[in-house]
């Protein structure tokens, strides 16, 4: 009786062992690495959830290569080297064939060496590490193991500061540059001043100011603002991250100040951010993206659509009345780009996907983008949009087309710099 069960509990693990390895066999793991928690997860959360609603339609659809996506989602919390463990957890331990994630850059910089590690085939079977990055940034960076699927500078910074010169943005002469303290503002700011200096604005005309992540007592610093933009010739340039937007525009209001007065002009601050934000008193205010929410197409009223319903369906926190934001078309199209890849290649191998991705042409929920054939940035339209009381934008400029995104600035590089740094001319 005892070697019956003995032998029925070995069938039983063998079966169970087998079943295990046949799953695995039928499936591919991704990661999915953003904060859930802390300042940022104000921010990255729907990036989470939009990357597994496309996860969701690939494998309704039949997978990538006949194997159905397994998403394996770590929470970062906001905690910039812990990025680099989680990341190094997703490779080695998960082993996925790709990761979607980081929003800020200090995370994605944090994490950069462990996507550019070499890993052997035991370690990981897919050759490493490789990461879609959603979040326009800096600049002044290209990897071989990242694509980057929000805007370059020229795709977002210098447009937005072009505007504001201009006759249609008030002919802005003052203007005062004000982030979060770390890599992205810094640098932002950089490009910037190379920039407003090079179009003959004076040192005197631009401030410059930084606050720590999760900062809220903005009085002093608004008062500073008020004070700089009195003669009604000034705007800022808004490179404020996180959780700490939210003090900021409610002190900008309670101060007096408007979009008349003295217009903020965003660069971290989207549709889902003003979810958070009394925005009937916003109205005017600007940000410059590379897609709106309000982009009136019917590719991109089903994209929104399908959000709202995914998150109801999945009883996400704010259902149906969620919103689609840059980012999040950034995120989301980054998931099909690694499938049409993966799909061209025949292989889930890094050497083989990276490849398939270069020159790659696409219909994203905004319209058609294309990723660059040398640099791993996405060419993608500009849009200057103007905050509405219901957290939404009217679109008020636009690019004729795409742009080419510049991995390292002309602003801040010579021509023959910059073919030493991307290994072509500019």
């Amino acid at each position: 009786m005892r070697k019956t069960i003995a032998f029925l509990c070995g069938c039983a693990l063998a079966a169970m062992s087998w079943m295990s390895t046949a799953r695995a066999a039928d499936t591919v793991k991704i990661g999915v690495l953003h904060s859930l928690s802390g300042t940022m997860a104000i921010s990255e959360t729907s990036l989470r959830d939009v990357v597994l609603m496309a996860v969701d339609e690939i494998n309704a659809s039949g997978g990538v290569l006949g194997k159905q996506i397994e998403p394996v989602v770590v929470d970062p919390a906001s905690n910039w080297p812990l990025f680099a463990e989680k990341a190094k957890q997703l490779i080695v331990q998960d082993k996925v064939a790709v990761t979607f994630g980081c929003w800020t850059s200090v995370s994605r910089k944090s994490a950069l060496p462990v996507f550019e590690a070499k890993y052997t085939a035991d370690e990981n079977p897919y050759g490493g590490g490789l990461l879609f990055y959603p979040v326009q940034y800096e600049g002044e960076e290209q990897s071989p193991n990242v694509f980057y699927t929000g805007a370059s500078p020229n795709e977002q910074l210098i447009p937005a500061a072009q505007y504001m010169m201009s006759k249609d943005g008030g002919s802005k002469k003052k203007f005062y540059l004000l982030g979060t303290d770390y890599v992205f503002p810094r640098t932002a700011n950089k490009v910037l001043k190379a920039f407003l200096k090079a179009q003959g604005v004076p040192d005197e005309n631009i401030a410059e100011e930084y606050t720590p992540f999760g900062f809220s007592d903005y009085q002093t610093i608004v008062a500073k603002v008020k004070d700089f933009a009195k003669d009604g010739d000034a705007c800022i340039l808004s490179t404020i991250n996180g959780d700490s937007n939210v003090p900021f525009y409610k002190e900008f209001a309670n101060q007096g100040l408007t979009a008349d007065s003295c217009p903020i002009m965003a660069f971290s601050v989207a549709e889902d951010e003003l979810r958070s934000m009394e925005t009937e008193k916003l109205v005017g205010h600007l940000a410059a993206w590379n897609y709106f929410q309000s982009i009136d197409t019917p590719e991109n009223k089903k994209f929104v659509a399908d959000f709202k319903a995914y998150c109801k369906a999945k009883n996400l926190p704010g259902g149906d009345s969620r919103v689609t934001d840059d980012p999040i078309e950034a995120a989301y199209f980054g998931v099909y780009v690694w499938k049409k890849a993966v799909e061209k290649a025949g292989s889930f191998n890094i050497d083989k996907v990276v490849p398939a991705v270069l020159g790659m042409e696409f219909d994203a929920p905004g319209g058609p983008k294309k990723m660059d054939p040398i640099n791993h940035h996405t060419w993608k339209p500009v849009l200057i949009g103007s905050i509405r009381a219901d957290g939404q934008f009217d679109i008020i400029w636009k690019t004729p087309g795409l742009v080419h995104p510049e991995s390292f600035s002309s602003y801040l590089h010579t021509p023959d710099e910059i073919e030493k740094l991307t290994g072509a001319k500019p």
